[in-house]
């Protein structure tokens, strides 16, 4: 019997352990370990953040649809990995009744689909936790800033003037789509009041360029022509009456005042009334500790508490930089029986050129690994886990290397049952290939972008459809990842 311990239930770990339980015979066992109680569509938040959903349309419990399916259920936070000898996890409850209670989770292979820490504490004044700004990363979270939003909106409607920031709160965000989502979405339900006249829509982001997104930017084809994706992205911004505001590291917020530093050295502020800023991201804090209980932390993570993988993490400059350089199997390179997917992986380097400010602050967008991403990876590594198994095999037999593979993305940009719009882009591969496709590092027959009507019902479609395979409905592995 072999015993797979996932860590983390968002979308990656998730699909992981719900295919290892479906190809494995119940002789193995497949455990998951996640503090969350419930599952969320991340993806919708950004409509629970303006009011058009509640947070019980993107949330479900775990549990039943776990012990449905088979798989061992601990809600607890893994706190330490033992990698050697008796190979284990050391885990904290969080569950009722349990909280604070610790147990050692034995494994014969482990995944570590932990996701990221919420980072708001390296911008100070940043966040819903004693700070001055919302955000749309959870549920509660959203939930929060749908309140405010419609508080500004109902002052709006008294006849008040506002100004509301969205974008990134630091100069090394990624995930720059979410805030790009809510900015959109905000445009719109200010539009459906009819009070959009009487607000100064500010995006402020660590981008250096509208429509980088953390890729480097892309070239798309639309309606047969190629055009750039920061043309693209500024008609609509200019369609939209939006500002924006380009390389900002934000350094301090205050109570509606947000302090930032530009990539040409200058100091800047801004006055806000409502301002959705996303945090940075870093690894939950995971620690190893070897046979004899020393700390070997390092072995096993970069300084950022992600983890290690098949990635070359030699440091170089950015003309050397190469898509040979992206974990493909990502297994750990010392314990070959552990990966990381998702976010808990450590990306090589960013896929946007870094950039510095004149005062030496980096202000450049990492790389995005959610969504379609994140679940090819989980189901890569559960495929390859199956094989070793199933056929012995000692080495990975699957791969999911994010310069190898494409992604789709619907990004909201209003919700509206006949005047809703969404961005449909689809990107391949998503870290730029200029050896292969040297008009612009993709294959423009794969990279592609509309925006429409059509695009907004594609959203409210996976938005079901994801929830369905994630509750393990009838027919659920014919959904895509």
């Amino acid at each position: 019997m072999s015993k797979i311990l996932v860590l983390g239930g968002g979308v990656s770990g998730h699909t992981a352990a719900t295919f290892l339980r479906k190809w494995l015979g119940h002789e193995h066992e497949v455990t998951v370990v996640t503090p969350n109680r419930q599952w969320n569509w991340i993806p919708s938040n950004i409509w629970v953040g303006v009011g058009k959903m509640k947070k019980k349309q993107v949330l479900f419990d775990l549990e039943p649809i776990y012990r449905k399916a088979g798989i061992v259920y601990k809600q607890a936070l893994a706190r330490v990995i033992h990698p050697e000898g008796n190979s284990r996890v050391t885990i904290e409850y969080t569950s009722e009744g349990k909280a604070g209670e610790r147990e050692d989770v034995a494994y014969d292979f482990l995944i570590n689909a932990t996701g990221p820490k919420l980072n708001f504490e390296a911008t100070p004044g940043l966040g819903p936790h004693g700070g001055h700004t919302v955000s749309v990363c959870t549920a509660d979270h959203a939930t929060e800033a749908a309140e405010r939003l419609s508080s500004t909106i109902a002052e709006l409607k008294q006849g008040a003037r506002k100004t509301i920031v969205v974008g990134t709160g630091h100069g090394l965000c990624t995930c720059q789509g979410a805030a790009f989502e809510y900015l959109f979405n905000v445009d719109h339900e200010l539009r459906q009041a009819g009070v959009r006249d009487r607000v100064e829509l500010v995006w402020l982001s660590n981008e250096s360029f509208l429509g980088d997104f953390g890729m480097g930017g892309m070239h798309l084809k639309q309606n047969g022509f190629v055009v750039s994706g920061s043309i693209f992205a500024e008609s609509l911004f200019t369609e939209r009456n939006i500002r924006w505001i380009l390389g900002a590291h934000v350094t301090e917020v205050q109570e509606k005042l947000v302090k930032y530093e530009l990539l040409d050295g200058s100091s800047e502020e801004l006055s806000f009334d409502l301002a959705m800023l996303l945090p940075p991201f870093k690894g939950v804090g995971l620690k190893a500790e070897d046979a004899a209980g020393e700390d070997i932390t390092d072995r096993l993570f970069m300084p950022n508490g992600l983890m290690k993988v098949d990635a070359d993490y030699a440091a170089k400059p950015f003309e050397d930089w190469s898509p040979d350089d992206w974990p493909r199997t990502l297994q750990n390179p010392e314990f070959a029986n552990i990966f990381a997917v998702g976010i808990a992986f450590a990306p090589p380097h960013t896929i946007s050129k870094p950039l510095f400010s004149k005062s030496g602050t980096q202000i450049t967008p990492t790389p995005p690994r959610t969504g379609m991403p994140s679940a090819m990876m989980g189901k890569a590594v559960a495929q390859s886990i199956r094989d070793m198994i199933e056929n012995g095999d000692t080495e990975a037999t699957h791969t999911a290397s994010m310069a190898e593979m494409g992604a789709a993305c619907v990004a909201s940009a209003g919700n509206g049952f006949f005047n809703g719009t969404a961005v449909s882009m689809t990107v391949f591969p998503i870290v730029p290939d200029f050896k292969r496709y040297p008009g612009g590092g993709r294959d423009l027959r794969y990279t592609s972008g509309e925006i429409g009507l059509a695009g907004h019902w594609i959203k409210v479609f996976l938005h079901y459809a994801f929830i369905w395979k994630a509750k393990l409905k009838p027919f659920w592995r014919v959904i895509p990842e």
